[in-house]
């Protein structure tokens, strides 16, 4: 049995304004079906890359492949595979949803005798099918309108969707019922979004990959970058348990758990740890603090999320890039410094 070809495939991608590089030898591939995050501070390269993906832009050098089509000779036949939604998404003011769609699938060279169900599909999966349909688009709200462009991205059902910011600008109901409408593509559609909102793109993607400075400086899941880039977990203990019987505790516990910090209160001391992140201990502290009849106020596991792990890659690639001897002065001012709580 033949691999399945990937949806996405980007082979040394590099994108040069004069001697300055936008994205340097960048390669990644993504799955049919998959939901991927693509992040990277203002300036990374992400909407060039994204541009270049859907045929808008030429690359300097490299390879880009959607559903198999190669895009630099083959960029009209790209754009009936692809669906784009830009961060600045233009849409005309003075038409109604339901006559945009139509006008759009007519671009999209739909079939004529499709355009009805497929704009009428295409409402109900983004929620315009009832009120919004007939509505001018100047009139509706920042959300309904981010709803628009993605009926539109979705309308001539193609493989690959990629957003550009789905949720800027969006309040919290409205990212709920974007990120609720991303789940309904998982599968049907190949999906790749840029934003900044990263707690959005850890609930609703299957994995990230993050750009800094022109340049892939991490890619997988979010569990298997976390294990990469913060080996280390933190856990958080309030108890009625004094340093001296946690001493003894912390060895029956884990061989790996290292007492960070503590504080001591009348009644109640708080206790840091940091073990392996790959090791969930929470159960294992709380059987034996019952065991020592300690009083358990909390026994919290402190797991990085999504932002913990792109500050620490796009530093890491900063560092990197920094001559050798300025590294170094990096490195000893992250040392001299206290690490804060989670």
């Amino acid at each position: 049995m033949e691999p399945e070809q990937p949806a996405i495939e980007v082979l040394d991608l590099t994108k040069s304004y004069g001697p300055r590089k936008a994205i340097d030898r960048i390669s990644f591939e993504v799955a049919p079906g998959q939901v991927v995050g693509f992040l990277g501070p203002n300036g990374a390269g992400k909407s060039t890359t994204m541009r270049i993906l859907c045929g808008i832009m030429p690359a300097t050098s490299g390879i880009v492949r959607v559903c198999g089509i190669p895009v630099a000779s083959q960029s009209g036949e790209v754009k009936k595979h692809i669906g784009y939604m830009p961060e600045s998404n233009p849409l005309p003011e003075d038409m109604r949803v339901i006559e945009y769609l139509r006008y759009r699938a007519r671009l999209k060279e739909i079939p004529a005798r499709r355009i009805r169900d497929r704009v009428e599909e295409a409402m109900e999966v983004c929620e315009l099918h009832r009120k919004p349909r007939r509505r001018l688009i100047g009139t509706l709200s920042k959300g309904f309108r981010q709803r628009v462009g993605i009926a539109d991205a979705i309308l001539a059902e193609p493989e690959v969707i990629v957003m550009d910011e789905p949720t800027i600008g969006l309040d919290p109901h409205q990212i709920l019922s974007i990120r609720n409408l991303i789940d309904s593509l998982r599968g049907r559609m190949t999906v790749i979004i840029s934003s900044h909102i990263l707690p959005e793109i850890e609930l609703c993607c299957d994995r990230v990959i993050i750009i800094n400075q022109g340049r892939v400086v991490a890619n997988g899941t979010s569990q298997s970058l976390r294990e990469r880039f913060l080996p280390m977990t933190r856990y958080r203990v309030r108890t009625t348990l004094r340093a001296e019987g946690m001493a003894t505790l912390l060895p029956a516990v884990s061989p790996e758990l290292a007492l960070e910090s503590s504080a001591q209160t009348e009644g109640m001391c708080e206790y840091l740890m940091e073990a392996p992140s790959h090791l969930d201990l929470t159960e294992a502290f709380i059987d034996a603090l019952r065991a020592r009849q300690a009083r358990i106020h909390e026994v919290a596991r402190l797991q990085p999320n999504l932002e913990d792990i792109f500050m620490s890659a796009t530093k890491r690639s900063w560092d990197e890039s920094l001559p050798e001897d300025k590294a170094d002065d990096t490195r000893e001012n992250e040392t001299d410094k206290t690490p804060a709580q989670t």
